[in-house]
């Protein structure tokens, strides 16, 4: 493990089919009013919401609706939801739904009494929380994010064509999430596997980056193993107890900065995925997939130690015979074979993107360090060219 960090998660996780139930061991810990927030009603019609109310009800609490929260929260949104936490007084945010949801309670906690414009602030400017922050609670719906366990929260701002994530200390995180898998049963499948992908990408961009003997690499190898595993399952049967419920579980640990220590990571497949998102507005996990097979090829030679490893750890390549190379690209085109299966876009053209849009989506990436290469504008490009 190399150099110093600091490991602190102050989220409490409520896991199970009962787990709704420990809402009501943390209301009153907070005051009346909870800003409760969703996203486009699906919670109501799966009963969800209903639930969640009667605990609140219950609870002696005054609720502040915030629904509409969309897939790419928006800096609009995020004006709103401050309004309403204002106005309000909320005690307390409460998220019921998907990372999306999750990121915007975050983004509101610490933007409602923001004396500054929050955009400019904590997404352009990336400075730190000075002003009064809401605590928040989640309720999870859907997988993918980690959002649950974490200090992230991304905004998207249409007119500047842009999609930003914060990562906020951990005065930030949650205080609590209830993680119930049977939540995630209804989700329609091209949402389920996109928060599959969106998983394994966490995964793979803290994975590949540096070449020590590092303890985080072999728990992301066993993180990995065990998401191919019950995301096939998934697919095939979604309401597989088992499987929902160890996807979810690794979701938590993919991005709950347990994985990242020691580790310099690598963000630029998100870079690129969110870039493309500002511009399209694309579900998240698929622009990744997209964007993914172009961008690992092209760093493959700059870390090939660490690809070949995963071949071998991850994919069960077997190495005898074979070159670094060899065995690094069947790891890879492994992985290609597995994403199809899962049925994952694998180009951008069917998100909506043309080769016009490239130089527009370029200027939008964020390039991020720490990486086997970081790549320039050309390279950039190039790498979204072939993804097309």
């Amino acid at each position: 493990m190399l150099g110093n960090f600091m490991y602190c998660n102050p989220t409490k996780l409520y896991f199970g089919e009962d787990s709704l139930a420990s809402l009501n061991e943390e209301l009153p810990k907070y005051g009346q009013n909870v800003q409760l927030v969703y996203g486009g009603g699906s919670i109501k019609k799966n009963g969800i919401y209903d639930q969640v109310m009667e605990i609140l009800k219950a609870n002696g609490k005054n609720v502040l609706e915030d629904a509409g929260v969309m897939p790419n929260p928006t800096v609009q949104k995020l004006y709103e939801g401050c309004k309403i936490a204002r106005e309000g007084k909320a005690d307390l945010i409460l998220a019921v739904g998907g990372g999306s949801v999750c990121d915007y309670a975050k983004a509101v906690s610490v933007s409602a009494y923001c004396t500054e414009d929050p955009w400019e602030k904590y997404y352009l400017q990336m400075k730190d929380v000075d002003n009064e922050i809401i605590p928040v609670g989640c309720v999870l719906t859907m997988v993918g994010t980690g959002s649950e366990m974490n200090g992230g929260a991304v905004i998207t701002n249409h007119e500047q064509k842009l999609k930003i994530g914060h990562v906020f200390d951990e005065r930030v995180y949650p205080k609590f999430s209830i993680l119930n898998p049977v939540y995630t049963y209804t989700l329609p499948q091209y949402q389920m596997v996109a928060g599959i992908y969106d998983i394994m990408n966490h995964i793979t961009e803290q994975y590949f980056s540096g070449e020590d003997d590092n303890t985080s690499d072999y728990l992301m190898e066993g993180l990995l193993r065990s998401l191919i595993h019950s995301s096939r399952i998934a697919v095939k049967n979604p309401t597989d107890y088992e499987a929902r419920s160890n996807i979810m579980w690794i979701a938590t640990w993919a991005l709950n900065t347990l994985v990242a220590k020691g580790k310099s990571t690598d963000w630029m497949v998100h870079m690129l995925g969110q870039a493309v998102a500002a511009h399209t507005d694309a579900t998240h996990g698929m622009t990744l997939a997209a964007v993914s097979m172009a961008y690992y090829r092209f760093i493959c030679p700059f870390g090939l130690a660490k690809f070949k490893r995963f071949a071998v750890n991850v994919w069960d390549v077997e190495p005898e015979g074979k070159s670094d190379e060899q065995i690094a690209a069947e790891g890879l085109k492994k992985m290609e074979v597995y994403m199809n299966e899962l049925g994952l876009t694998m180009n951008l053209k069917e998100l909506g993107v043309t080769e016009e849009m490239l130089p527009g989506i370029v200027e939008s990436t964020l390039i991020m360090d720490g990486g086997y290469k970081v790549p320039d504008k050309d390279e950039i490009r190039e790498i979204l060219k072939n993804s097309l």
